[in-house]
């Protein structure tokens, strides 16, 4: 996305604009791998990873079994051309894309598939990847590849292919937004934040957390979504620290409840929300309302801090200071990329930048969800809170429509 193009940041579901908008989203996303691949000087990447599949060919067949199974794969070349080995008797799966596509049938040598046979099916499999690159790309031994099992990348290798590191390739590919990606994204958003609503009608003590969390899934697939990647939803004391994935335990009038919703909802793409409540939606006790300022503070804090062109040791930098009572038990990341599921950038905590920090540059149309936790270390209770934000030539603007507990500030 150029500086120029203008994001629409709308918010209304709308099917039939969503169907207008996929043409140019394909074309967008498969400019944006090409891009990738002159840049780094390479011809091809082969795919295996189902979000970087979907992302290049809007195709999806069965992600999560894929995502274990590597059992369907797609060369996207620098010039445009796809050729796509599909599971089998899945072809249909491409039905109506505009690819120009060369199909064949996929070679899988798992073990589940493959047993014994596993190391001779790989062979068949390589010996296929290397005519093909070289027919189609003579005189070039460099293959960008996302994910390869060792027997796989060995053979590439031992016969004179050079492997180059496609997830970071596609991880950059994918880093900024078309506006009609904002389109579906918004899509995906409104299904999850239904999802929400529901959470939060139900929400009542004696139920269990797994009763909750149902209400999200129910919506999600309801509204034609995919998938959520996590459990994260906790009560009580298992709220400190986070990171407890939701269980059978029986929610207790006014504690405290947080969700994480991780939810890859319509056309693909994520929805990654954060909320904390009181169950019985009580009001909160002195504490309660402690943890929840302070984790509201660090998320609107450094939402008015990100700007584009602004690097990410700088934003790390100038971030919302934690106290050190809460800094022990602090989220993963202060922000991180977002769009088919949690994607580059991660940016860390100034305390644990010399460890895990890196530096890049925000740019307009990226999507990025602005992460806290708020939980003394040894503490019975933690809030959790997250918004999803797009950059815009203005700063940063909020995705989400879901509101926070301002009643308790």
């Amino acid at each position: 996305m150029s500086a120029s193009e203008t994001i629409d940041t709308s918010t209304a579901a709308n099917p039939t604009r969503t169907n207008n908008t996929l043409p140019d989203v394909r074309a967008h996303r498969l400019a944006r791998v090409r891009e990738q691949l002159h840049k780094n000087n390479c011809p091809a990447i082969l795919l295996y990873d189902p979000v970087n599949i979907r992302y290049a060919t809007d195709t999806s067949n069965m992600q999560i079994w894929t995502g274990r199974n590597p059992s369907r794969y797609v060369m996207v070349f620098a010039d445009g051309r796809v050729i796509a080995w599909e599971f089998h008797s899945c072809e249909h799966v491409w039905d109506g894309l505009n690819l120009g596509l060369e199909m064949r049938s996929a070679v899988s040598w798992t073990f589940f598939s493959a047993g014994t046979e596993a190391e001779r099916r790989a062979d068949v499999w390589g010996a296929e990847i290397v005519d093909v690159l070289s027919k189609r790309a003579p005189n070039e031994r460099r293959l960008a590849v996302d994910r390869l099992d060792p027997i796989g990348a060995a053979y590439l290798i031992r016969n004179g292919l050079t492997l180059l590191d496609g997830q970071a390739m596609m991880e950059m590919a994918r880093t900024v937004k078309s506006s009609g990606e904002l389109v579906l994204m918004n899509e995906s958003l409104r299904a999850c934040e239904k999802g929400i609503e529901r959470m939060h009608r139900e929400l009542q003590p004696g139920m269990t957390e797994q009763d909750l969390w149902a209400n999200l899934h129910h919506e999600n697939i309801r509204h034609g979504g995919e998938w959520i990647e996590t459990r994260l939803l906790a009560s009580g004391d298992r709220t400190n620290p986070w990171m407890h994935e939701c269980s059978s335990r029986v929610l207790q009038h006014g504690e405290l409840l947080a969700f994480d919703t991780d939810m890859v909802g319509p056309n693909g793409y994520c929805s990654d929300i954060s909320r904390t409540w009181t169950v019985g939606h009580t009001r909160p006790s002195d504490e309660q309302r402690r943890l929840y300022e302070a984790a509201y503070s660090q998320v609107h804090f450094n939402m008015d801090l990100l700007r584009p062109g602004m690097t990410f040791r700088e934003f790390s930098e100038k971030a919302w200071k934690m106290p050190e009572l809460y800094l022990k038990n602090r989220y993963s990341c202060v922000a991180h990329g977002n769009g088919m599921v949690d994607e580059y950038p991660s940016i860390a905590h100034q305390v644990d930048w010399e460890s895990g920090g890196y530096d890049g540059q925000f740019e307009i149309g990226m999507t990025l969800c602005v992460e806290s936790y708020i939980g003394a270390e040894g503490g019975n209770q933690g809030v959790k809170l997250e918004q999803q934000v797009v950059l815009t030539e203005s700063g940063c603007v909020p995705l989400t429509l879901c509101s926070f507990e301002t009643g308790w500030l």
